[in-house]
This record gives C-alpha cells, sequence and structure tokens, in this order.
C-alpha cells in the first residue's frame, strides 16, 4: 500500500488537517455523551426544552408540517422500540433457546431488556429534534399541507400502534419497566428477656 492511499491521511503519511478536526471533534463529542449518560432527567428536559423551541419556531413560521409529522412517525418508531422487549417472545415460543421472560410468579427474576436502551432512545430522539431543526432553515422542506390531516392521521396511527403494542404485552406477560428484584423479608425473631433500656 502505498502512501495517501489510506483515508485521512495526506501525501506524506501523516494525518490531514481535517480528519484530524473531525476525529477531535467526534471525541468532544463522544466525552460529553459519556458525562451525561447518569443524567437521565437533565438529559430528557433538554431534549423536550428543544422540542418545545422546536414546536415554537414552527408555530411562528407556519409551516414545515410534513417535517413535523415525519419527526412524530420516527419519534413513534423509538417509542415503541423503547417498550419492546429486545428478544420478541412470539419468536421464543417454540424454541427453549436464549433468555425468557418469567410466566409465573416462582420463576427465576429476569429484568425486562429493551430493544432499544434508554440512552439510545433519548440520543436518537434528540438527533431527530436537531435534523427536524435544520429542516426548517431550507424552504425546499416546507411542502404546503394541510395539516389538520396530519393531525388526524397521526393521532390514528399513534392509537392503533399503542394498541397492538398493549395486545403483546398482555399476551406474553411483560410490563417494559422493571423496578428490581423483589426483597423478602425473613421472620422475625421475637424479643426473649427484657427489653433494651438505655
Amino acid at each position: 500500500m502505498s502512501e495517501g492511499d489510506s483515508i485521512g491521511d495526506s501525501v506524506h503519511g501523516k494525518p490531514s488537517v481535517v480528519f484530524r478536526f473531525f476525529s477531535r471533534l467526534g471525541q468532544i463529542y463522544q466525552s460529553f455523551l459519556d458525562k451525561s449518560t447518569p443524567y437521565t432527567a437533565v438529559r430528557w428536559v433538554m431534549t423536550l426544552g428543544l422540542s418545545a423551541i422546536y414546536m415554537i419556531r414552527v408555530y411562528i413560521l407556519q409551516g414545515w408540517y410534513i417535517v413535523t409529522y415525519a419527526m412524530g412517525i420516527y419519534h413513534l418508531n423509538l417509542f415503541i422500540a423503547f417498550l419492546s422487549p429486545k428478544v420478541d417472545p412470539s419468536l421464543m415460543e417454540d424454541s427453549d433457546e436464549g433468555p425468557s421472560l418469567p410466566t409465573k410468579q416462582n420463576e427465576e427474576f429476569r429484568p425486562f431488556i429493551r430493544r432499544l436502551p434508554e440512552f439510545k432512545f433519548w440520543h436518537s430522539a434528540t438527533k431527530g429534534v436537531v435534523v427536524a431543526m435544520g429542516c426548517t432553515f431550507f424552504d425546499a422542506f416546507n411542502v404546503p399541507v394541510f395539516w389538520p390531516i396530519l393531525v388526524m392521521y397521526f393521532i390514528m396511527l399513534f392509537c392503533i400502534t399503542m394498541k397492538r403494542q398493549i395486545k403483546h404485552m398482555i399476551k406474553y406477560r411483560y410490563i417494559p419497566f422493571t423496578h428490581g428484584k423483589r426483597k423478602y423479608k425473613g421472620k422475625e425473631e421475637p424479643t426473649s428477656g427484657k427489653p433494651f433500656s438505655s
């Protein structure tokens, strides 16, 4: 392989300035994501605030309804993946391979493992809002449409999708939220002798 053949290499074999810039930018971005991981509530408040700014912008500009509809559909798909188990119980019905959800009270505790973890859900939702916000700066995405039809269609789609998801949860008896393993108290020891007094 000759010098300069690999991606990001300059003629002399050193990484180019552009490659180093984007590499460093990616490292800073990843560092920010890593530091924000434990602050779930703060992350979601920031995303909701960004969504509110987006909605205000769309309301003031009176346009980009199709972009808003596409963002809503994208967020609905993320939400369904967030509520779904990683391994679909309907596919695991016939085979005994892999972990399964507990179906009886006395079975071993297995935490709910999501198809889309919370952090990835937040990250994708935030990126969706940022992309939608970026689209509002270009008139090419301002397709004229009668927005009440989009709102009604989105509400119908949301209700149908959630109804199907709730039926799936009831059929395979799982709840998409785990609060930890149930703790049992042992027998209380009877107090013998005189009680402790100071």
